[in-house]
């Protein structure tokens, strides 16, 4: 599998980095959170390194499918829901993490049953940024990101390909 033009390869180290700085802007917000949601597959690593940084005992999956073939982005499909008890109040209090919010279709789904929750990605595409509170950083819509779990070691292609060494 080749990698599109526009793609953003984040290592390990990288995305703790990434998932820190996340939680230092999130502390610096001084809110006490009450419960964690996480967003998975995606949600899953950022969550547990949030809620370590964080200390945030309480944490919730809320698991919808939307990448079907890791390529494109297809029909929603909710495989869990959240609990009532980390839904009440409409989420006040709770944070909800995702490694990623792309389209924004995930985080709206989530939204809709937690509507006073806060929401935060590491990562954040122009259609998904309106629909978070706080992220690290802004990636183009047309780049994509491979995160670290998806990854393996392989030669890279020099970006100017017509380069001999």
């Amino acid at each position: 599998m080749s990698l599109p033009e526009k793609a953003f390869p984040v290592s390990w180290d990288q995305f703790h980095r990434d998932a820190r700085a996340l939680a230092w802007r999130l502390a610096d917000n001084g809110q006490e959170w009450r419960a964690m949601v996480c967003i998975t597959r995606g949600g899953l690593v950022p969550a547990a390194i949030i809620s370590r940084e964080l200390n945030i005992r309480m944490i919730e999956t809320v698991c919808i499918a939307s990448y079907h073939d890791y390529d494109t982005q297809g029909q929603m499909r909710m495989l869990k829901g959240i609990s009532a008890e980390v839904a009440r109040d409409g989420g006040e209090g709770v944070l909800v993490i995702d490694d990623l919010t792309d389209t924004g279709k995930t985080a709206a789904e989530v939204r809709a049953m937690l509507p006073k929750a806060h929401f935060a990605a590491v990562y954040a595409k122009p259609k998904g940024r309106p629909l978070v509170d706080t992220f690290v950083t802004e990636v183009s819509q047309d780049t994509w990101i491979y995160f670290p779990w998806d990854m393996g070691f392989t030669y890279q292609e020099p970006i100017a390909k017509d380069t001999r060494g």
